[in-house]
């Protein structure tokens, strides 16, 4: 499967932006889909995820109760919306599908299939 991320950009401190990733082809099963982080000079870090049915979602404490992860039916587009945004949410975010288990992994290495990311930008 292929994926399209796409709605970063630049935003003030508190404000809000939405992401999108768009799979495209054929993952052969089912596939949990998730959003990771990697900031200048720091390593990737999970963000979000979200199960194949869109019933089961993780989230990173640093994003809990700002960010949420959803899924279209037709289970081809994730969306991160991200609000009450900070300085420190800086960084460029990476969509990435994974077909292991059926829970959504936390943990990059379990995702075999990666965006090409999009940038983030939240000025103080």
């Amino acid at each position: 499967v292929q994926l399209q991320a796409s709605g970063g950009g630049l935003v003030q401190a508190g404000g809000s932006l939405r992401l999108s990733c768009l799979a495209s082809g054929r993952a052969g099963s089912r596939y949990s889909m998730g959003w990771f982080r990697q900031a200048p000079g720091k390593e990737r870090e999970f963000v979000a995820a979200i199960s194949w049915s869109a019933g089961i979602t993780n989230y990173a404490d640093s994003v809990k109760g700002r960010f949420t992860i959803s899924r279209d039916n037709a289970k081809t587009t994730s969306h991160l919306q991200m609000n009450s945004l900070k300085p420190e949410d800086t960084a460029v975010y990476y969509c990435a599908a994974s077909t292991i288990g059926s829970m959504p992994p936390m943990r990059g290495e379990l995702y075999r299939n990666w965006g090409q990311g999009t940038q983030v930008t939240v000025s103080s």
